[in-house]
């Protein structure tokens, strides 16, 4: 038990020293002391409660979602029955009370279409998506079901989630907290951030990218009244943007079905046109996106159509030839900044549903500063006041505890730092726990060693087994709270995981310390001094 071979000795050192020297850097930055470049090395991330930053809550519409379903399943039928052989034609289309409702024109036709219909009502899921049923012998009505509705909401926002990570994380910004809250809410919380109004920019910007035809004998701006006036029914009036607009309040007549949308995008890029010389969004297409920009391109060369961004219109070119590469560009009176931030949102993906900022807080760094210094003062004071009851009661024993206690602080620290994960102000207490937690070990340690030598044990033979035997209970102590620890993890959230990381690695750290740490040194020193009586 007390057996610590030369080989094992220099493991043990070698571990330890190199954890506490991961640890320099973060006390350097927390301190604010300059390094040399050699020196260098990862550092503890702090978050938003200490390092300032902005906090975002984010909320979807459920509503929008199940218009969006509505609107994809009337294309869907449309082109389900127009593809059937012989084709099934429909008339009287209607999706007025959330539901999609159409006439067979030939009703001896309906259980055909039911049969083709099938799958897209079934859904893909484990939940059936849609109801059908028949009015009036050849009147078909499909309502969206609420299982089928609140698993596409659930989608949508994780889907949404995703799309936000890919923006901060284009935005170059360490350690974002982002996760859902309830159904439909996102929170979003970014430490460090120096301009939170980029990053509201950056999530307010849904980037649901479309090309629509314009609507033919509508080749030309015209106002939203004019349009509502003429514009035949299967079409939509969408409005130009405000730095697109060629005149105030205009738009373009676009079909409201057939276009193709964003998600087949696969790459966006800021450049500049090669005529004009002004800033530019490049975009290519996956190979299915590609075919289809390249037959529309061709089937409809010489008729315009309309680039549209967030329901606006944002360009209006005219295909004067087929577009084969793939690739297409965007215009639209962009600046360099603005035509980047469209990039790295198109590129990032769109947000499958519209999120709005419904609460905002920016924490200043002040603040993350009188927090860690509150929380030092703290540890620091309570360290103290812990060591100097140690070494006054267990003597020696209480010197290796007060070193052990040092050096298990610089191990948390270092693994933080080589692991990469965020130190907040609930991780400070776990810190602080952690610090009780070791000094606890060594005080059954001692007191357990105590007990042997009232027993009348000899030197060594008192401190083997008060090592032995205590080390039981601390082991089962410490996995009790590493499986707290883990469930915190699992189940908390932001600053509750942040404490249960440090209490995670705490433990560890005051295992390997508190228990094989002393006993390697009281072992060197039984070993050398071969004391007669010792004082704990």
């Amino acid at each position: 038990m007390l057996d610590f071979p030369l080989w094992k000795r220099i493991s043990l050192w070698a571990i330890t020293l190199a954890l506490a020297l991961l640890a320099i850097p973060s006390i350097a930055s927390l301190t604010g002391t300059d390094l040399p470049d050699w020196a260098q090395g990862p550092e503890v991330n702090l978050g938003l409660d200490l390092a300032g930053g902005s906090h975002i809550l984010l909320e979807a519409d459920p509503a929008q979602v199940a218009a969006q379903r509505l609107e994809s399943m009337e294309e869907s039928v449309r082109q389900e029955l127009r593809d059937a052989d012989p084709r099934i034609s429909i008339g009287d289309v209607s999706t007025a009370d959330g539901r999609l409702s159409f006439m067979l024109e030939d009703a001896s036709e309906l259980d055909r279409a039911r049969e083709i219909l099938t799958p897209l009502i079934n859904g893909t899921g484990l939940v059936r998506e849609w109801d059908l049923s028949v009015v009036d012998g050849n009147r078909m009505v499909l309502s969206q079901t609420e299982q089928g509705l609140d698993q596409a909401v659930s989608d949508a926002m994780e889907s949404a989630t995703d799309v936000v990570r890919r923006r901060i994380d284009d935005l170059g910004t360490r350690e974002p907290t982002i996760l859902r809250q309830g159904d439909n809410r996102i929170v979003v919380q970014v430490p460090g951030l120096e301009d939170p109004q980029q990053l509201k920019d950056l999530l307010g910007q849904t980037a649901r990218l479309e090309f629509k035809l314009v609507a033919p004998n509508f080749q030309f701006e015209l106002t939203e009244e004019e349009a509502r006036e003429r514009a035949p029914p299967g079409t939509e009036f969408v409005p130009y943007s405000e730095e697109a607009a060629p005149a105030q309040g205009v738009g373009m007549v676009v079909e409201r079905l057939g276009g193709i949308r964003g998600d087949s995008l696969t790459g966006a890029q800021q450049t500049f046109d090669s005529q004009t010389n002004e800033p530019v969004v490049g975009i290519q297409f996956d190979a299915q996106g590609g075919a289809r920009f390249a037959q529309l391109s061709t089937e409809n060369t010489g008729r315009r159509f309309a680039i549209i961004l967030d329901d606006e219109v944002i360009s209006a070119p005219t295909f004067n030839e087929p577009i084969l590469s793939g690739s297409a560009q965007i215009s639209g009176g962009f600046t360099t900044e603005t035509a980047n931030a469209l990039a790295i949102t198109l590129r990032s993906g769109a947000l499958p549903v519209d999120l709005t900022i419904i609460e905002e807080r920016t924490v200043g760094p002040d603040l993350g500063r009188d927090s860690i210094v509150a929380g030092a003062v703290a540890m620091g004071i309570g360290s103290i006041l812990v060591v100097a009851l140690m070494i006054g009661t267990y003597g020696r024993f209480g010197v290796y505890a007060t070193i052990a206690l040092a050096f298990n602080v610089l191990m948390v620290l270092g693994i933080m730092a080589f692991m990469n994960t965020t130190l907040t102000l609930p991780g400070i207490a776990g810190f602080v726990l952690t610090v009780g937690a070791a000094v606890d070990a060594n005080v059954l340690i001692n007191e357990r060693i105590r007990e042997e030598r009232r027993r009348g044990r000899r030197v060594v033979a008192a401190v083997e087994n008060g090592y032995k035997e205590a080390s039981r209970a601390i082991y089962d102590a410490n996995v009790t709270n590493f499986i707290a620890g883990v469930l915190l993890f699992l189940f908390g959230s932001g600053p509750i995981r942040g404490f249960a990381v440090v209490l995670i690695i705490g433990l560890f750290t005051s295992v390997f310390t508190a228990v094989t740490l002393t006993r390697m040194w009281v072992a060197g020193w039984l070993r050398d001094k071969r004391p007669s009586e010792i004082h704990v």
